[in-house]
């Protein structure tokens, strides 16, 4: 691994090299994502956080192929997806999934969950997508007649697993994760970071996990990659990032995170208003 903390392209499933994203025309042009380097080996969970407006959801929409690319590479087993032609980069894109950020809203709420999961299913071709439909209902957790049934009809933990079981229908060998689990009580959170713990571990596939909550990061990653107004300003490994971070960004991330002792809390509180005074 080289000193920016992105594996070597042989033995990464993504890496990620000097990554510019800019909005807008020539003269009004802002730059979101500012040279950004990493990568992620098979089995890997690379946690990328910062605050709202650091740019980490425009990475995952790049990686996606979602949002034009204006600087760097980023190349998936072997392919350097920037530069394929688009019915190429189609076939290698369907490798990488997502997990949105909000289960009411990711799932049509006019298709049955069978409909939903064999949909992904039929594009690729794959012959048996009812009997995948099955297995899938039941890798995440939920009988085989919730594929009957319309998302309106599950709580919003139940409804995550469903767009998890949607992520990984395809065995991808990298799945998106952003935001996943924000929109869900503690409880469910806890659960849905369980269940994706364990798809990775049945699958080998490679997670970015894309968040503004440091401690929820630090509960999935293997590493740690700190995003603060475009760029990385920290990175390296997930206990040493969020236990004992060197970046001033990223303390005052440290002690946004809650606790439950709220003596401990209070003082957190006005240790990072005294960081922000002293940023300012």
């Amino acid at each position: 691994m080289d000193e920016s903390g992105s594996a070597s392209t042989a033995e990464a499933g993504l890496e990620v090299r000097d990554l510019r994203v800019a909005y807008g025309r020539r003269r009004g042009r802002a730059e979101v994502v500012k040279g950004v380097s990493f990568g992620i080996a098979p089995g890997e969970t690379l946690g990328l956080v910062g605050e709202s407006g650091s740019g980490k959801t425009t990475i995952g929409r790049a990686l996606l192929g979602l949002v034009p690319v204006t600087g760097g590479s980023i190349t998936f087993r072997g392919h350097d997806i920037t530069r394929l032609p688009r019915s190429r980069r189609r076939a290698v894109a369907r490798d990488i999934q997502v997990v949105f950020q909000d289960p009411y809203s990711s799932l049509n709420p006019s298709m049955t969950i069978e409909d939903i999961l064999v949909e992904p299913l039929r594009v690729a071709g794959v012959a048996d997508g009812r009997s995948r439909v099955r297995e899938l209902l039941r890798q995440v957790g939920l009988p085989d007649d919730a594929g009957t049934r319309y998302p309106s009809e599950f709580s919003g933990g139940q409804r995550q697993r469903i767009a998890i079981a949607r992520a990984v229908a395809q065995r991808p060998g990298l799945v998106i994760c952003d935001e996943p689990t924000s929109a869900l009580d503690l409880t469910t959170q806890a659960r849905a970071l369980g269940l994706l713990r364990r798809i990775q571990r049945e699958t080998g596939a490679a997670y970015l996990f894309i968040s503004h909550d440091l401690g929820v990061v630090r509960e999935v990653s293997d590493r740690i990659a700190v995003l603060h107004e475009g760029a990385i300003v920290e990175m390296g490994d997930s206990e040493q990032v969020s236990l004992r971070p060197s970046h001033p960004y990223t303390r005052r991330l440290q002690l946004a995170t809650p606790v439950p002792d709220p003596d401990v809390q209070a003082r957190r509180r006005q240790r990072r208003r005294e960081l922000l005074k002293a940023d300012a």
